[in-house]
């Protein structure tokens, strides 16, 4: 098993709940972590701009990560969301084996 974090913004907490929920509910991911109060600077539109968003650090397995990611654009009111995967390399192999068997009864084929 191949367990990642996909990191992920939102628009507010209340967001970030709703996308975080419905990754947990749906065993799209074991465990979302949600972060407010970050402040974020980006060029959009050919502007530079601010913005307080939340975080999101949803943990899955490698497998899950592309149909996690297509279910936050789903949900999501941005139009070019950040979601992004970054691997887990090491860590407690109980918790990975819990990240495991928490996903396990979303097999890839159904997302």
């Amino acid at each position: 098993m191949s367990a990642v974090f996909v990191y992920i913004t939102a628009a507010s907490p209340e967001q970030a709940e709703q996308i975080g929920r419905a990754l947990v509910t749906e065993r799209l991911a074991a465990c979302v972590n949600i972060l407010p109060g970050m402040r974020s600077i980006y060029h959009w539109q050919g502007a530079v701009e601010t913005a307080t968003e939340t975080v999101l650090i949803a943990k899955t397995r490698e497998a899950l990560a592309a149909a996690l990611a297509a279910r936050v654009k789903d949900l999501h009111t941005y139009d070019v969301p950040c979601v992004v995967t970054l691997p887990i390399t090491g860590g407690n192999p109980a918790f990975l084996r819990w990240i495991e068997d928490e996903t396990a009864s979303r097999a890839p084929a159904q997302a």
